[in-house]
């Protein structure tokens, strides 16, 4: 397993990590979960992704009751939950959820409850939020880090100007900055990554911890002939992904990236993740799974991209059609 620096920290991410978001309590069960987690932390993989509003709790739950089954060395394996949108869903009262000092103290410590842990190596600001001063957030988990219930902070889904005032204000009253982003990352989305953070990854340092690097399966081929029963979209909540015309020119441009995975003998999902953990500013892209050969399969993509050189990626570009346009300085 290769290993990547988060930003200008210390820590070491794996290139490869797993998630729980819509899997973990939905659609596998403790058994299952359990094999999943071995496989990768056998495989080298040292981080472990959750957050309070997946499964509403339960996810972090499940999560916990393997990490106390397996007894690893603490130190051996880094771990994170994300706070903003609540874990009771439609119950929250106002104060259960955003990003005030009190819910992300309280969200914290029920994260680390659920996950049976002394610490979270990695805590995320789920959302922006834009009714909490940021001076409240930048101080808020600056002490949670010199309490020691956080190691670093982080963002998901931020602009680059809302990073960029976290870390003024972290500079002007001597406290610790968002040391990592949790941005969607994958051939269909990429304006954040190679534009709109440019800046950020030259001059501050930012760790990624990526999601959806097969955009929500739609990289992996299997909907190019209509929607398995058993898939994500027959899951609530990704209706849009059933909308046939916002699709269908999304599979035409997959169907014809998936002739460049064959020519490389590798499948469309392994050359999706590939091309995310290829860009060097992804420190660690997570990886989902319902089965263990799935999961073992998509742990190939450390293989597979080394091989995509420059002409493989313009091919790419041009298929895709998707790569922003980049800024003059």
């Amino acid at each position: 397993m290769e290993y990547r620096r988060l930003g200008k920290t210390g820590l070491q991410l794996s290139v490869l990590s797993f998630g729980s978001w819509v899997t973990f309590h939905k659609q596998i069960d403790d058994k299952l979960s359990d094999r999943l987690m071995g496989i990768a932390y056998d495989n080298g993989i040292n981080f472990f992704d959750n957050a309070e509003v997946y499964a509403l709790g339960e996810s972090e739950k499940m999560m916990g009751r393997v990490l106390k089954q397996k007894n690893w060395d603490r130190t051996s394996y880094t771990v994170s939950s994300k706070a903003y949108f609540g874990s009771r869903g439609k119950s929250n009262k106002p104060n259960q959820t955003g990003l005030s000092r009190k819910h992300l103290v309280e969200a914290c410590h029920e994260a680390l409850q659920r996950l049976q842990v002394e610490y979270l190596d990695l805590y995320f600001c789920h959302r922006p939020d834009k009714n909490t001063p940021i001076e409240e957030v930048v101080w808020t988990m600056n002490h949670l880090i010199q309490q020691g219930k956080i190691f670093y902070w982080g963002t998901s889904e931020w602009s680059a100007q809302e990073i960029m005032e976290a870390h003024m204000v972290a500079r002007q009253h001597h406290l610790i900055g968002p040391a990592m982003e949790q941005p969607e990352y994958n051939l269909f989305n990429r304006v954040k990554m190679e534009r709109e953070y440019l800046q950020i990854f030259r001059n501050i340092g930012l760790g990624t911890t990526i999601w959806s690097p097969l955009a929500s399966g739609l990289l992996t081929g299997k909907y190019n002939k209509g929607i398995p029963a058993d898939s994500r979209l027959g899951l609530p909540g990704f209706e849009w992904l059933k909308d046939r015309q916002f699709v269908q020119d999304r599979l035409d441009r997959v169907a014809r990236l998936e002739r460049i995975a064959k020519d490389l003998n590798t499948s469309l999902a392994i050359f999706s993740i590939a091309w995310c953990i290829r860009n060097p500013n992804v420190t660690t892209a997570i990886l989902g799974a319902t089965r263990e050969e799935q999961l073992s399969e998509n742990l190939k993509a450390l293989d597979v991209f080394p091989l995509l050189t420059l002409d493989i990626m313009e091919a790419v570009d041009q298929i895709m059609g998707t790569a922003p346009q980049q800024p003059e300085y």
